[in-house]
């Protein structure tokens, strides 16, 4: 579930109306290495409340008062735990599974939740969100700005263009992912003939 050499970041794109459950909203994710003219998105029913909380920290707002996910982070604060991604591990019968991976130092916890309070929680610590390929296969549609569609198939590191790659390379060097950005230099290296430190 955590190899997370094979998983793929997602960024929050916002709240709509659910068009399936009455009363109900979706979350919208998609691929953080998307581009302004393509996507994977996946579409996350939330009940009202959660959808509340989430639009509430994507919108900037002050609550007069904490909201729950508010006194969550306040306690993590008080701990020191501090919340390093979620993970969407899994959809089954419909339903979204997410893991929260925190710690506080010496201590590493993996807590269980649902998928809509990670995330609530996840924009308000800054932490990253990520799913792996299999339920992004299952859950997630392409879009793309000129509405032409084609048949989702899992991308490669391998079949990425080089200039991808590069940009994917400064995004895990910038988050000191340092392995990933290795694995990504070792590729570039390949596609340019170029000689790599690591062979």
């Amino acid at each position: 579930m955590d190899n997370k050499d094979e998983l793929i970041e997602l960024k929050v794109l916002g709240i709509t109306r659910s068009e399936v459950q009455p009363g109900a909203y979706a979350l919208l994710l998609e691929n953080a290495d998307s581009t302004p003219d393509e996507a994977r998105r996946i579409p996350i029913v939330v009940g009202a409340a959660e959808a509340q909380s989430i639009a509430v920290r994507l919108e900037q707002v002050m609550p007069s008062r904490p909201l729950t996910h508010d006194l969550f982070v306040s306690m993590f604060h008080v701990y020191g735990i501090q919340l390093q991604r979620v993970v969407i591990y899994s959809f089954k019968d419909g339903v979204f599974a997410s893991m929260m991976y925190t710690t506080n130092g010496s201590i590493q916890a993996e807590i269980d939740t649902r998928t809509s309070d990670a995330i609530a929680i996840a924009l308000r610590t800054g932490a990253p969100i990520y799913t792996t390929p299999e339920v992004m296969k299952l859950t997630s549609y392409e879009w793309r700005r000129d509405g032409n569609y084609k048949p989702h198939k899992p991308v490669r590191l391998e079949d990425l263009p080089v200039e991808k790659l590069e940009q994917r390379l400064q995004r895990y060097v910038d988050k000191e992912e340092y392995e990933k950005a290795a694995r990504v230099q070792k590729i570039i290296a390949q596609k340019t003939n170029q000689p790599h430190d690591g062979e």
